[in-house]
């Protein structure tokens, strides 16, 4: 049996937000920008934290790969009216993450410490509301990126060899999930 197609998780997922809670993912959004270099360290030491296995997954320096975190999360939420427009680039990333060993269960964290980072960072502006709107689009795009990784055919092993390949060095996981 084949899995869904990403086209059809994405109609199924993106009929579920509301173009309220996209008012509220962008405009929320709007007040984290000024304290970006802050909250993709508090994202960073929140994924740590609680998912101390995919620090290997980032490279030893994050001053970059913070900033590649901001700007995805600002493409992301920039386009979120017309997120039609992003997923083949999602897709991809999440076929690429599929050839690098990312798994399913490495998202999870990700979207914990992101949730986490923006109610630490917008404090009481961070309503229920807004809350439910940015997880709705976090498993939104982790719904097209697992989908198109499940697309991925494992990669033959050969005898002595690893399973996986491993990541690269100067990459981190975010630079590999939106290139």
């Amino acid at each position: 049996m084949r899995p869904a197609s990403t086209a059809t998780i994405l109609d199924q997922r993106v009929t579920n937000m509301t173009p309220q809670q996209v008012k509220l993912v962008q405009e929320s959004f709007k007040k984290v920008l000024p304290i970006a270099p802050q909250a993709a360290d508090l994202f960073y030491g929140r994924l740590f934290e609680i998912a101390p296995e995919v620090r290997p997954l980032f490279p030893t320096d994050l001053t970059e790969q913070k900033k590649k975190l901001m700007t995805m999360i600002a493409t992301a939420v920039n386009n979120l009216h017309k997120v039609e427009t992003i997923v083949p680039a999602v897709q991809d990333l999440g076929r690429r993450h599929a050839g690098y060993g990312v798994t399913v269960d490495h998202y999870k964290p990700v979207g914990a410490a992101l949730i986490w980072t923006l109610d630490k960072g917008l404090g009481d502006a961070f309503t229920p509301e807004v809350k439910a709107a940015w997880l709705e689009t976090y498993t939104t795009l982790e719904g097209v990126m697992t989908a198109a990784a499940a697309e991925v055919k494992p990669k033959p092993m050969t005898a002595g060899a690893p399973a996986m390949p491993p990541p690269p060095t100067k990459k981190g996981f975010f630079a590999r999930l939106f290139g």
